[in-house]
C-alpha cells in the first residue's frame, strides 16, 4: 500500500474512533459500473454481517449506486471493507 493511502486510513481511523461508540451503525456508499460481477462481489463482502443493502441504477444503467447499512464493531472493520471492496474495477466508495 502506498504511503498516501496509509495516511489517508490512518485518518480515517482516528475520525471514525473520535465520533464514534462502537459497535456503531455505518453507512457504506459505492458507485460500480454495472458490468460483470460488481454488484454481487460487494453485497458478498457484507454478507453474514446483516447488512441492509439498497441498489440504484444509473438512468443510462451504465453504474448502480450501493448503499449497505451495518453495524460494524470498530473503525478497523471499515477500513477492512473499504479496503477488500477497493480491488473491484472502477468502484468509487464516497
Amino acid at each position: 500500500m502506498d504511503k498516501k493511502v496509509e495516511e489517508f486510513y490512518e485518518r480515517l481511523k482516528v475520525e471514525l474512533d473520535n465520533s464514534n461508540t462502537w459497535p456503531a451503525e455505518y453507512l457504506f456508499k459505492f458507485i460500480v459500473p454495472t458490468v460483470d460481477d460488481n454488484v454481487a462481489r460487494v453485497e458478498n463482502a457484507f454478507n453474514c454481517l446483516g447488512a441492509v443493502i439498497k441498489t440504484t441504477k444509473s438512468k443510462t444503467g451504465k453504474f448502480t449506486s450501493i448503499s449497505v447499512d451495518v453495524t460494524m464493531k470498530d473503525a478497523q472493520e471499515i477500513i477492512d471493507k473499504y479496503q477488500e471492496v477497493g480491488t473491484i474495477k472502477g468502484i468509487v466508495s464516497l
